[in-house]
């Protein structure tokens, strides 16, 4: 976002970084920004701060993000991904478990608590930063091995009747896709009941450029991996949801009151299931909500 009425520049000039990661760049913040084109001036402005001395770290084969480095950059660059600077062998499909290699050389394993083939990116970016601020690599992946996460990232709030209730932060398709495919990944790899296991995905499009309705025309495959679609839409939500989800058929239920996600996903989720909630609010408590609604439910109901 801008820094101010009177500063419209994005508050990232201001930190003057010397390690600067670059993840993915598309169109977001439709409040503020008319088009890509204005935020990748944004970040071409970021990148040209940083010094000689410094370090870019950046995905390989980004396309938005290639064409803001193609405006100009002075400063030493790593890659992160295959064909890149740093790259991944997966050991396990959910990203628990992979192999880091830095210019095609093994250089260690990472065990850690998170999923995702984005966190397996995210750990590779972040041992290169690590790496450029003095931490020996051998360490970075230690630190790796003990790192829990952070809230909102897939973050477990509980279970209930053998059902675990997740929060994420995801907000727009991409995320959305990222954040629902890790965790498929991950329930397949437990493997738990082939009779469950279930993905039940849980969406508020509450984000200012979710309620523009930038993102409509994605949001329907971002949601494909799930098994059961909820989604809060609300009277002054701006647009109609039903056909914008109607790619996903009898999967997915649009509701507009957060009661009623509540109830349906408590008579329907059973033992081993998923349930995903994403937002980028509170969601009117919807986590404890819905925990307090399983543990009551009667599984036979």
């Amino acid at each position: 976002y801008d820094t101010a009425f009177f500063d419209k520049r994005s508050k990232f000039v201001h930190y003057l970084p010397r390690t600067l990661i670059l993840n993915n760049l598309e169109f977001d913040h439709a409040d503020i920004f008319d088009d890509l084109a204005m935020i990748q001036r944004q970040f071409h402005h970021l990148v040209r701060i940083v010094p000689g001395s410094g370090l870019i770290i950046h995905p390989q084969g980004e396309a938005a993000l290639d064409q803001v480095l193609a405006k100009g950059c002075w400063t030493p660059r790593e890659s992160v991904g295959a064909g890149g600077d740093w790259s991944a062998d997966l050991l396990a499909a959910d990203g628990s478990r992979f192999v880091v290699r830095q210019g095609g050389e093994v250089v260690g394993e990472v065990r850690w608590a998170l999923t995702g083939r984005h966190n397996v990116a995210n750990a590779l970016a972040v041992l290169a930063a690590a790496r450029h601020a003095g931490v020996p690599l051998a360490q970075g992946l230690a630190a790796l091995g003990r790192f829990q996460g952070v809230k909102r990232r897939l973050e477990l709030r509980g279970e209930a009747r053998g059902i675990r209730v997740y929060d994420d932060f995801a907000h727009h398709p991409t995320a959305i896709a990222t954040t629902v495919e890790g965790l498929r990944r991950h329930t397949e790899a437990e493997a738990r009941d082939m009779a469950g296991g279930r993905i039940l995905a849980v969406l508020e499009p509450r984000s200012n450029t979710m309620r523009l309705g930038v993102h409509n025309a994605s949001l329907a495959d971002s949601l494909a991996l799930a098994d059961r679609v909820y989604v809060y839409a609300p009277a002054d939500l701006g647009w109609d949801a039903a056909p914008v989800f109607a790619p996903l058929g009898d999967r997915a239920l649009v509701c507009t009151r957060v009661e009623d996600i509540v109830d349906r996903v408590a008579r329907e989720a059973r033992a081993s299931d998923q349930v995903l909630i994403m937002s980028n609010g509170g969601f009117q408590g919807i986590h404890e909500r819905l925990l307090a609604a399983l543990a009551a439910a009667d599984p036979g109901g």
